[in-house]
């Protein structure tokens, strides 16, 4: 590391020392009950607040939270003794990544009949497994929109106990849509139909669905507007919610301080959902002018998941996704990539989400390079999965590397600014000042 830098870690080494000479007679380290202090060093740090680069960072995580950020030529930070370094020469650090629209409890690896050959909770027992993959991955917070029995819930508990470990979760528990629409069963028979428990008919019983939701930790409210892909009988353009029901929803939701998302690709159904107050709208693939005239105005964030029918059209049939999903997700792939560009150059707030699940987890890096192909640049694309997204989430605490935000950290060799594609693979990940993983030491 260069001077300044090697001045900061001699002032810490000297600092330790001098602590052991006060003539304690301890190993190293931290005294029972002081704060857990760590020290994380690189080349180079991405400011996603600023939107620049800053070289030689010093960032101090303490009990979690950064506490101080320091670039070359700044005051030098007050590090106390018996503080853990995290020396990351050659990298770039950058804040933990964000995917605002994630399924842990959903498999890529089963079409929906080939599921109902395993027991009702088959998939939520893979769930941690794909929670770790997407914390390796570089995403220390996910919004979970839409799980069976809770699934998700159950898993932010779990993590947030440090019982398993997986990114920070943000969960929906079940999403609400119309019987018989894309949040609903459709690919039963009659005879086995059993109507979701986010299912509901009308503002009042939408209004009751919110606040079950809340009641069992939903920390996010998910709908379905529009029909879907990966759903039977319903098409991705058909408007499946009135707008009085999208309004019931919202103003319920955040009535007790929940934003709500809307699944919709179709343009009638994102204008209506943008008119009723929804936050987020998912997919948005059929999106037209006014809609994107209507998002730009309201401020409302749209979630364009534009990598994924890379994965289903290679892998998706033989997965067995059925050859009508496959058609589906065809035919509205191109169309959703070029409205991504239309709303990004109309100035248009984007948020990265990816529908992982739909896709293995672990991928999820993937979607950075196709949102840099279709107009952004790749500060703009770490930002939507960075302070974008924590503002899209309303929550100051993740999504930059900045005093009192958790020291969520990920970490690659060489310049994702000159390489979108290094976030596809990154070499450390830090979640609340903890190494969860460094390839580094297993390239070795």
């Amino acid at each position: 590391m260069l001077k300044w830098l090697l001045g900061v870690l001699l002032a810490l080494t000297a600092a330790t020392a001098a602590n052991a000479d006060a003539g304690a007679a301890q190993s190293p380290g931290l005294r029972p009950g002081s704060p857990d202090v760590v020290v994380v060093t690189a080349d180079r740090m991405i400011d996603v607040l600023a939107g620049r680069v800053v070289e030689e960072p010093v960032v101090v995580i303490t009990d979690g939270r950064i506490v101080s950020v320091v670039g070359r030529g700044g005051a030098r930070p007050v590090i106390p003794a018996g503080a853990r370094r995290i020396d990351l020469p050659g990298m770039t650090l950058l804040p933990g990544l964000i995917d605002m629209h994630v399924h842990l409890d959903s498999s890529p690896y089963y079409g929906p009949y080939e599921a109902l050959q395993h027991t009702d909770l088959f998939q939520t027992v893979m769930a941690p497994g794909f929670a770790r993959d997407m914390l390796e991955a570089g995403f220390t917070t996910v919004r979970n929109v839409g799980s069976d029995g809770f699934a998700d819930i159950a898993l932010m508990q779990a993590i947030d106990e440090n019982r398993i470990p997986g990114p920070r979760i943000i969960g929906a528990g079940y999403a609400l849509g119309a019987t018989g629409g894309h949040c609903d069963e459709t690919f039963l028979p009659p005879e086995y139909h059993r109507p979701s428990p986010g299912v509901a008919d009308g503002p009042q019983e939408f209004r009751l669905r919110v606040r079950q939701m809340r009641a069992a930790g939903a920390q996010v409210i998910k709908i379905c507007a529009t029909g879907g892909v990966f759903s039977r009988n319903t098409e991705p353009g058909q408007q499946q919610l009135s707008e009085e029901e999208m309004r019931a929803v919202a103003e319920e939701a955040h009535q007790w301080g929940l934003r709500v998302a809307a699944h919709a690709h179709g343009a009638a159904g994102i204008r209506a959902a943008i008119r009723a107050g929804i936050d987020t709208i998912e997919h948005a693939s059929l999106i037209d002018a006014e809609g994107i005239r209507l998002a730009r105005e309201r401020g409302t964030w749209l979630v364009m998941d534009i990598y994924n029918s890379e994965y289903t059209q290679e892998h998706g049939a033989e997965n067995g996704i059925l050859p009508d999903n496959l058609r589906k997700d065809l035919e509205i792939a191109q169309t959703q990539r070029d409205n991504f560009r239309a709303a990004h150059a109309a100035g248009v707030h984007l948020a990265f989400g990816t529908d992982a699940g739909v896709f293995p987890h672990a991928l999820a890096g993937r979607q950075f390079r196709w949102m840099v192909q279709y107009g952004m640049t790749p500060m703009e694309a770490i930002q939507s999965a960075t302070s974008g997204a924590a503002q899209a989430l309303g929550r100051a605490d993740v999504g930059a590397i900045a005093p009192g935000r958790f020291g969520d950290l990920v970490a690659v060799a060489g310049d994702p600014l000159q390489n979108i594609r290094l976030l596809e693979n990154v070499g450390v990940v830090i979640k609340g000042g903890t190494v969860v993983i460094d390839r580094r030491t297993a390239a070795h």
